[in-house]
């Protein structure tokens, strides 16, 4: 027979609510030297800053199954065709987590920083984006 015992604090009851995952992002901006700005700026006048790429750090520290990794997914926005939206998502209790980012080419290799990797509850996803030289 079951027996009501009243309602119950647990101190795991907060931690499986649907919440959105704690992160930290940073953009990596920078001059881009090619033959224009060399010939028109110097260092005392630089060019314009450019995005030339993103860092994100996502911590999911609670996730309900910790062999499931978090994913992302590009998807070009309709609105805007130079951006792009950045979904990530991981699992319960954790709620899908987007970003607006510059719709560039990546850079995949590891000789520039793209790093896709998930290790003690944290998902780091890094990437530059691809620099195209001219050249006769």
């Amino acid at each position: 027979a079951d027996i009501d015992i009243g309602k119950q604090n647990y101190s795991w009851a907060d931690k499986y609510k649907p919440r959105k995952p704690r992160f930290y992002n940073r953009v990596h901006t920078g001059y881009e030297w090619n033959k224009y700005n060399q010939t028109h700026y110097d260092q005392d006048n630089p060019p314009p800053k450019i995005v030339q790429g993103y860092k994100f750090n996502i911590f999911y520290q609670d996730l309900i199954d910790p062999n499931l990794t978090p994913e992302y997914k590009l998807t070009v926005c309709k609105d805007e065709k130079e951006f792009c939206i950045l979904k990530i998502t991981a699992g319960p209790p954790y709620e899908a987590i987007a970003f607006k980012v510059l719709n560039k080419e990546w850079e995949y290799s590891n000789r520039y920083s793209f790093k896709s990797q998930y290790s003690q509850g944290i998902f780091q996803l890094w990437f530059q984006f691809k620099k195209y030289r001219y050249r006769r």
